[in-house]
């Protein structure tokens, strides 16, 4: 059976591409960054409830040892890793001329370089099978900015950047590698935000509502299965018509 992997899949957006993928039909390998994040949560049940095989991985994705050790245990216990989602990603928001470095990094590192590491020691894998899909998340405001949040900006463009190059690198080796870059969707993270930041945001949105995690595990669906065959080094927005 076919293998998804996706990081930052406790909760959120990650858990409902997780549950989707293991409704496809797919092993689930699950990751986040602490038992904790799993506690009060019953995303494994639901997975296994489909008649599929699901492990949990705690591991640091911006941790390239970590990360390394983590890919040999989940090839070892499945045997292969057919899809990647490289979705763990957090916010520090604040204005540039407030933002201290550290916040800098620390975005930079959870939501870009954890992509590197991943694809860095999942690609081989892939290589040697001479298939797989890659899907990695970036953002709306990776791809036309978002006052406060520079750093969140910076690491989602980026990962727009290395999505295309590695397309272009794999492509000839039979691996799929894609972007979707999600607007305003319900999620805690938006949940956190006042009336008035969600009124002037509904304001820019064409369908005058948030998407919901559902509608972004669609697109992963289509790019991970057999439908997305052909498509590759493609950022596709789902947003509700937020930028046109």
């Amino acid at each position: 059976m076919a293998v998804a992997v996706i990081t930052g899949s406790a909760r959120g957006i990650g858990a409902a591409i997780a549950l989707r993928l293991a409704s496809d039909g797919f092993d689930i390998a699950l990751n986040d960054i602490s038992e904790k994040s799993f506690e009060n949560n019953d995303i494994m049940d639901k997975i296994k409830a489909l008649g599929v095989r699901c492990e949990k991985y705690i591991a640091d994705v911006s941790n390239g040892g970590q990360v390394e050790a983590m890919v040999k245990e989940i090839k070892d216990n499945f045997g292969s890793i057919d899809v990647l989602v490289n979705n763990a990603g957090i916010t520090r928001d604040g204005l540039l001329a407030r933002m201290s470095e550290e916040n800098y990094d620390l975005v930079i590192a959870v939501n870009q370089k954890s992509v590197f590491n991943m694809m860095r020691h999942v690609v081989p894998v892939m290589m040697k099978q001479r298939s797989g899909r890659i899907i990695n998340m970036s953002s709306v405001a990776g791809l036309h900015g978002n006052p406060g949040q520079f750093n969140y900006s910076a690491s989602k463009a980026a990962i727009i950047g290395m999505t295309k190059s590695a397309a272009k690198e794999l492509g000839s080796r039979g691996i799929n590698v894609n972007a979707i870059a999600p607007g305003f969707i319900s999620t805690p993270m938006t949940d956190a935000l006042t009336d008035e930041q969600k009124k002037a945001i509904f304001e820019m949105i064409a369908m005058k509502r948030y998407g919901s995690v559902e509608e972004i595990a669609g697109v992963a669906s289509f790019l991970a299965g057999k439908d997305s065959s052909y498509v590759t080094g493609q950022v596709i927005e789902i947003s509700g018509g937020l930028s046109m």
